[in-house]
């Protein structure tokens, strides 16, 4: 058995920008699986990184199974090749309950390896990993009927993943709403929304109760006016369609100058992944720069103020 390095996940379609963000002439790729020497370290296009891998030598499916078993208990198959051996190793661990969630439910919590068999012989396995879902993949009991669009499933995710969510009494701003999945995500948790697009609202959310629709531009706004410093903005939501370098100087604006507490934002690529303007919010303290589950050519980054407890 021998130990060393990391092992990042791809989305299905997205190896590419992962290779080019990790430039690691050493990287050994598996499918969607980029395996490295040196140790892990953040990458945003990875949705599951293994922090621990560790190379393992089986004779037989039962000796996989027992190796994986003497590690812990729960793990999740990354299947490339070797699918019915992968699987058969698979059913011999316990079951691990993979329903989708129910929003808002928090993420689970129990520790979750991750596999892979990399030949008929050699398991590569990771304990630790950075998401708690197999494979990256976070899945929901989907609402079919009520919100206008299926982009707020991102938005769901990303409060997922961030841990804390907007309530009663917040208020939120949600630019480049149109049609209104973000904003409908907000209203249904309790928060009060102002909902900024040039393109109108579906009007079953521009009527929801606590929602304010104003049809200009997010970058016309004057953060001083909608969050002054005395009350700033509880959760500063974008998916507006803008180049990521735009929407750093935007941000930069309203958490530089205390108008905004908490964001999620959606850098959104037109062709080549912009790895520079990547680096820059991922660069800002505290933050975090994810490649969601439910995001196509585009990076989610959360920004969470730090919490005060009362005195």
């Amino acid at each position: 058995m021998s130990a060393g390095g990391a092992a990042y996940l791809a989305a299905d379609g997205f190896l590419e920008p992962l290779l080019e963000e990790l430039d690691d002439p050493t990287a050994v790729v598996h499918g969607r699986l980029v395996i490295t020497q040196a140790p892990a370290r953040p990458a945003a296009w990875s949705i599951n990184t293994w922090l621990a891998p560790r190379r393992i030598a089986i004779a037989s499916i039962k000796d996989g199974a027992r190796a994986l078993r003497a590690i812990q208990r729960n793990w999740a198959a990354y299947e490339h090749g070797h699918h019915r051996r992968s699987r058969l190793i698979q059913e011999q661990l316990p079951h691990v309950s993979a329903k989708p969630l129910v929003f808002p439910a928090p993420a689970p919590t129990a520790p979750l390896g991750a596999w892979t068999l990399l030949d008929e012989h050699t398991i590569l396995a990771s304990g630790a990993c950075s998401s708690a879902f197999a494979n990256g993949e976070v899945a929901f009991v989907e609402d079919k009927a009520t919100p206008p669009n299926r982009a707020y499933l991102k938005l769901w995710e990303a409060l997922t993943l961030a841990g804390r969510m907007p309530g009663p009494g917040d208020r939120c701003l949600d630019l480049g709403a149109c049609p209104g999945g973000w904003t409908w995500v907000l209203q249904s948790l309790g928060a009060e929304v102002t909902a900024i697009d040039k393109a109108p609202l579906d009007p079953r959310i521009a009527s929801l109760p606590g929602v304010t629709v104003r049809r200009e531009s997010a970058f016309g706004l004057d953060p001083a006016e909608i969050g002054p410093v005395e009350r700033p903005i509880d959760w500063l939501c974008s998916d507006v369609i803008c180049y990521p370098e735009r929407l750093l100087r935007l941000v930069r604006q309203w958490k530089d100058g205390g108008h905004a507490r908490n964001f999620i934002c959606t850098l959104k690529f037109q062709g080549e992944t912009d790895h520079v303007s990547a680096r820059a919010f991922a660069a800002i303290p505290g933050s975090r720069l994810l490649h969601l589950s439910h995001n196509k050519h585009e990076l989610t980054w959360i920004y969470l103020a730090p919490e005060t407890s009362a005195i």
